[in-house]
């Protein structure tokens, strides 16, 4: 067969198993406390803090509910990683929501996840903050007109195809990427913060005098203003896709998420605040690129500097998605939920580059169809229908199973406000502003039935995909891998 026959025992024991049989192929632990920082910073940090503050003014209304918004969440994002920390060290395997929801709900809601995940979710985020930074790289070659869309779109494919050949060779080398864009991504946040705090010095603070002056207060405006603002907190959750490649995740895990998150909120919130001491809020809204503006008004000659920030960020925020995006489809495999050979890893490079080849190829499909449209908006509704789904099923251990060992502990009230958090921002805009697409989305989810039960289920698979995954495996190096010992 070529999907993996899943044998049948308790979902929670199975994480500590090994496959049976000769595998010996393992993925290397390469990722410690700084990569595992910059692996949740850098992914963060992409083109949301460069392009959302002005949508998440627009629907608040004003600077200072716009500012609480982001840090509300922030907080929410630290809540939500805290307790997949504690998933993590429960269930030390990779795969982040995919394999919660796997040991702990079975295998039909964890197959629709992987699904949507890697035919939809992951490959439309890669494309979206890929064809970001494609704007912006070209951008000082067509001064004063709009880009050639022919032009953004062979550059973000490049991209695409530079991230596969980087994370497909080496995870030392991936992660070594990820600690250089995220310390020069870290520098540009930080000249605009010390820009911004230069003019508050300088008395320019018109922006916050009456500022909660004409806030929003419909749950679907609140609710799509938190979409966009988590937008540039997504990524908050990267480090469980790669727990089986942390040293010693039982302490990676935790301490780096502890480091990652409030560095980075605090760097928005001043980014923030620069952002509004430099330009009226009228001005805000009105700008296409806010950092661009920004730099316009205070960096004169050297405005060229927040292009490139915006750059380099958005190619390590890109890095950050594929690294952890390739390995959803890799655990998914290796779980029988999709095609045996994605299940593999390289002989001699043990990274699992089948299912980062297939995850370039869905993005590549992404970028020639389509463009950087209301991605976001419903990128966020498809995620937090899923985390909502995985914090409760951290609930349901805390309360059914507190036998089970776990390193780390996070009080309950703690997934309670995030699952709450997790309702309201999937049912606010169907409530508010009912659209026609998310209903698409829905449908989607639940066009998995339609392969579940016959390929998963009851196991009916062509004889050829047999010797497809044969060849494949000739022509790739690749060999099946075993699952992780902690």
């Amino acid at each position: 067969s070529t999907m993996r026959e899943r044998k049948t025992r308790d979902p929670l024991d199975s994480s500590t198993e090994l496959s049976e049989g000769k595998e010996k192929l393992r993925l290397k632990q390469e990722v410690g406390l700084i990569s595992g920082v910059s692996l949740i910073a850098g992914t963060m940090i992409g083109s949301g803090i460069f392009m959302s503050p002005e949508w998440v003014l627009h629907h608040m209304g004003n600077p200072a509910s716009s500012l609480l918004i982001w840090a509300a969440c922030g907080l929410l994002a630290m809540f939500g990683a805290l307790s997949y920390a504690e998933l993590g060290t429960i269930i030390k395997e990779s795969g982040g929501e995919y394999i919660y929801i796997l040991r702990i709900f079975g295998s039909f809601p964890a197959f629709l996840f992987a699904y949507t995940s890697v035919i939809l979710v992951r490959p439309a985020g890669l494309a979206a903050v890929c064809l970001s930074f494609a704007e912006y790289a070209i951008a000082p070659f067509y001064p004063g007109c709009s880009s050639p869309q022919v032009a953004v779109k062979c550059t973000a494919a490049a991209c695409i195809l530079i991230l596969t050949i980087i994370n497909c060779l080496n995870v030392r080398l991936a992660t070594s990427v990820m600690n250089i864009f995220t310390a020069a991504k870290l520098l540009a946040l930080l000249v605009i913060v010390v820009g911004g705090l230069v003019l508050l010095a300088k008395g320019q603070t018109q922006s916050f005098q009456n500022g909660f002056q004409g806030t929003t207060t419909g749950i679907g405006a609140v609710g799509v203003a938190f979409y966009q603002g988590l937008w540039s907190y997504d990524g908050w959750n990267n480090l469980n896709y790669v727990t089986e490649e942390l040293k010693k995740p039982e302490v990676t895990l935790p301490r780096a998420v502890m480091i990652a998150i409030p560095l980075v909120t605090c760097l928005y919130l001043l980014v923030n605040v620069s952002y509004l001491a430099a330009m009226t809020p009228s001005e805000l809204l009105s700008s296409g690129a806010v950092a661009v503006t920004w730099g316009d008004k205070v960096l004169g000659s050297w405005a060229w500097l927040m292009s490139l920030s915006v750059a380099l960020s958005t190619f390590g925020s890109s890095n950050g998605t594929f690294f952890s995006g390739g390995r959803v489809c890799y655990i998914a495999a290796r779980e029988g939920h999709m095609p045996d050979i994605l299940s593999m890893a390289h002989v001699r490079c043990l990274t699992p580059s089948p299912a980062l080849l297939f995850t370039s190829a869905m993005s590549l499909i992404m970028i020639i169809s389509g463009s950087f449209t209301s991605i976001v908006n419903f990128f966020s509704f498809m995620a937090w229908l899923f985390y909502g789904m995985t914090i409760s099923g951290l609930l349901y251990l805390k309360i059914k199973k507190p036998e089970l060992p776990r390193s780390y502990k996070v009080p309950i009230i703690i997934p309670i406000i995030v699952l709450m958090a997790a309702v309201y921002l999937v049912l606010a805009p169907i409530i508010d502003q009912p659209q026609i697409e998310i209903l698409y989305i829905v449908l989607f989810i639940f066009s998995g039935i339609v392969f579940y039960f016959p390929l998963v289920r009851f196991k009916c698979h062509p004889r050829f995909l047999q010797r497809v995954t044969l060849h494949l495996q000739l022509l790739l190096e690749v060999a099946p891998t075993t699952r992780d010992a902690n």
